[in-house]
């Protein structure tokens, strides 16, 4: 085992990475900062266990690749080495644009700029670290590559990524029904006509892999209480930043000051050398420290939702499927301003209406092919006999009204 370090993971046992380039992508500062970013953000507001890193998950969905290669080169499928090693690192790197909670700074702090493009700036600059190894990964991971079965390993309905945050998401936080059999998913694996397909035997797995991916998202990810939590810091986040760009003295770590008093946007990285240092400074911990001073802020705002925020004072969150009238969340902001002695404008800190709209399967996007013994590939919308893929292809559309409570 010299040529490999091993890692003990609580989900699929030991993972070997070998040494040369997929170790040094780990050892790289901008990989081991995942360890500081929690997978499921705010989720522990529900499900204490849920305290796992974006490093754990980015590990898992390197694992689950490596079987992956393995399984195809297994029936007959050539891959060379160059190109398992490519797959490997840019599923390694696929998450490393994250910011604190996920996806709380996106449209926060950030505007105009996903954690894929950071993803990539950030791989790019991994790849400049060495020398040039990296060509052939960043190829892959932006669809450039001409054998797109590797693009389909790392971002489709049936990747590696999703394969790994259910089974790791229901493990830490305990929804046994969210278990899928990834192992044998993964076995089920083929290629017909330069397209990754699942041999007809895996069907049932796949059904299952669908029907839990929904469950999870309604029931962890989309969760009333999570979501209603993440609103608490992002009008935090938002309060903050507004009062630092009115001149107002506001604690922050330099990372979290950087992106409080400027407007970072897609051309601001671009433009600013720094932008990206700053980001890659940036953790959960920068925002919770910033959070135990914010608590005692002169201002009431930002006191009153970094109160909330730390000692888990949530916000009353309905659901429903309608939106609210305009009447009655303008009661609510005025009960509010009243409560609070604040102005009735500055309430919008303090009540949000989010409409959030998720389908689980979209069949003209990048479907799921089910291969037969007589070399016809079907998509899992006709092979089913037991999938109501009309309900799971469904936008569901829910409306989260959340507001301080009073």
């Amino acid at each position: 085992m010299n040529g490999y370090k091993i890692i003990k993971d609580p989900v699929f046992g030991f993972i070997k990475i070998r040494k040369g380039l997929l170790y040094d992508i780990v050892q790289h500062p901008l990989f081991q900062r995942l360890s500081r970013i929690n997978q499921l953000g705010l989720a522990s507001v529900v499900y204490p266990g849920a305290r796992h890193t974006r490093f754990q998950h980015s590990l898992g969905a390197f694992y689950l690749m490596s079987e992956a290669i393995k399984s195809l080169t297994e029936k007959g499928v050539y891959i060379f080495d160059s190109e398992a090693e490519a797959v490997k690192a840019a599923i390694l790197m696929h998450d490393i644009g994250h910011g604190p909670f996920s996806h709380v700074l996106e449209d926060t702090l950030i505007h105009g700029i996903s954690h894929e493009d950071i993803s990539l700036l950030m791989m790019e600059q991994i790849n400049k670290d060495l020398h040039g190894e990296l060509n052939l990964a960043i190829s892959i991971f932006k669809d450039e590559y001409p054998n797109k079965i590797f693009h389909q390993l790392i971002s489709s309905q049936l990747d590696m990524d999703r394969l790994d945050y259910l089974r790791r998401d229901s493990f830490f936080t305990g929804v046994t029904e969210g278990n899928i059999g990834s192992a044998r998913i993964i076995k089920m694996l083929n290629v017909k006509d330069d397209r990754l397909v699942v041999d007809s035997k895996g069907i049932y797995s796949i059904e299952n892999f669908l029907t839990t991916r929904r469950l999870m998202y309604w029931q962890v990810y989309l969760h009333k209480t999570a979501v209603g939590y993440e609103k608490i810091l992002v009008n935090t986040l938002l309060r903050a930043k507004y009062l630092a760009s009115v001149g107002c003295s506001v604690f922050a770590t330099p990372a979290l000051d950087y992106f409080l008093r400027n407007e970072v946007d897609a051309e601001w990285f671009s433009t600013h050398e720094e932008a990206l240092h700053m980001f890659a400074d940036l953790d959960d911990s920068d925002v919770w420290s910033a959070m135990k001073v914010w608590k005692n802020s002169d201002d009431i705002i930002l006191s009153t939702l970094a109160t909330d925020m730390l000692d888990r004072h949530l916000f009353q969150v309905e659901v429903s499927e309608e939106a609210p009238t305009e009447a009655f969340i303008e009661t609510i902001r005025r009960q509010i301003s009243q409560q609070m002695n604040i102005p009735y404008d500055d309430t919008h800190y303090l009540v949000t209406l989010t409409e959030i709209g998720k389908d689980m399967y979209n069949p003209e996007d990048d479907s799921i092919g089910i291969l037969y013994s007589d070399g016809t590939v079907k998509d899992i919308a006709k092979a089913s006999e037991i999938l109501n893929v009309q309900l799971l292809s469904k936008k569901i559309r829910k409306y989260y009204l959340c507001y301080h409570r009073f």
